[in-house]
């Protein structure tokens, strides 16, 4: 297992080349960028992206670029350039890191991330490390404890299901989880703030924010120590994370179901029946190893769509600032260095996380040996 595991450790270097490589040459196609985007609010033109030009821009320039700085480079003005000082130009371009060629941008945009350098925001007076350790909070609040409630949920009920398959129970659950399937985590979000947050009938939870105003200033962990602070948390909470459940235990709560009922029917379970093991000792003995194998593959990406992209609009309705909301501000005002600095962590948390699946895979059932396959 250990040289299993430094084999994908290795094979994590070229793979996040591969994802950095793929995308900084679409951000070279991207229409705009942080130039355009400049020149527009000099001009009394801007876009209303929401984020003020400023701050440490030259600091993270080396990152990106945009098709407009290639068609300057080819002689081309810049969109609303016209009556601008071309020297001008090329101390925006230089300011931003564009007056580099592209091969070199990105060469060293690998190198500092090697160093786990992120550079700067182009558009906020804060580096990217910092940006996401701000943003985090929000994110494992929403990601960690949605993912270990539908877990909880799902996977008793999916076992129950399997047990009792074709009985009233294993019937109205299903329409239950039907229609939690059907219907959006956001719709189910709006329900509940029509519902409970002072929308129309009841005023029981807070809407906005994680925090109320007299508790913005203990921080997530100095948070955890005052029982108020922690009252306030968990009263925010409730309404983004159970949208967040009930539009996302449908599918886990099927999977389950369906990989105990492929178990049950195999010969082993029969043959241990046959020598007069109790059903329990039966379930939990036998079935549960064999038929959480496929539950568990699935937790990595699980996780991952819900603590990043999934709580996107969760995000927005109720005003959380979190990680997948900071990737689509970042992308709508071409925050490159935010951009590809998120993407660079997000997709190494990825493949460390399929490497935590396979070594739980071990540890669920020992009988599986990847450096006996690898051989």
């Amino acid at each position: 297992m250990t040289t299993y595991i430094l084999r994908r450790l290795l094979l994590m270097i070229p793979t996040l080349f591969g994802i950095l490589l793929v995308s900084f040459a679409v951000v070279q196609f991207v229409p705009g960028g942080p130039v355009d985007k400049m020149i527009a609010e000099l001009q009394g033109q801007g876009t209303g992206g929401g984020l003020q030009i400023g701050g440490s821009g030259g600091k993270s320039g080396d990152f990106s670029t945009s098709s407009a700085a290639i068609a300057a480079g080819q002689g081309n003005q810049y969109r609303g350039a016209q009556g601008l000082d071309p020297e001008f130009i090329k101390e925006l371009e230089k300011m931003y890191g564009f007056d580099k060629p592209a091969y070199e941008r990105f060469g060293l945009m690998v190198w500092n991330y090697l160093h786990f350098n992120l550079g700067d925001s182009y558009y906020r007076d804060i580096s990217v490390v910092d940006l996401v350790l701000e943003k985090m909070p929000v994110s494992i609040s929403l990601g960690l404890w949605s993912t270990l409630i539908i877990y909880l949920i799902s996977i008793p009920l999916g076992i129950r299901k399997a047990v009792r398959d074709g009985e009233s129970f294993d019937v109205w659950t299903s329409a239950a989880i039907f229609i939690g399937y059907a219907i959006p985590a956001f719709m189910f979000a709006i329900l509940l703030i029509i519902l409970f947050a002072g929308g129309r009938y009841f005023d029981i939870f807070p809407l906005r924010g994680l925090h109320s105003e007299e508790y913005q200033d203990f921080g997530f962990w100095a948070c955890s120590l005052s029982l108020p602070c922690v009252r306030d948390y968990a009263m925010h909470m409730v309404l983004p994370i159970s949208a967040m459940v009930i539009s996302g235990f449908a599918s886990l709560t099927m999977l389950t179901k369906n990989s105990f009922l492929d178990e049950i029917n195999k010969q082993y379970v029969l043959t241990a029946r046959a020598k007069g093991l109790s059903e329990r000792r039966v379930l939990y003995g036998h079935i549960f190893r064999n038929a959480m194998l496929i539950v568990i593959a699935g937790f990595p990406s699980a996780f991952l769509s819900i603590f990043f992209t999934g709580a996107l609009l969760i995000e927005w309705i109720f005003s959380l600032d979190g990680l997948g909301l900071l990737s689509f501000q970042s992308i709508m005002d071409r925050d490159y260095p935010v951009v590809l600095g998120t993407l660079y962590i997000f997709s190494l948390m990825g493949l460390v996380m399929t490497l935590v699946r396979d070594v739980v895979y071990v540890m669920v059932d020992p009988r599986i040996d990847f450096e006996a396959r690898g051989a």
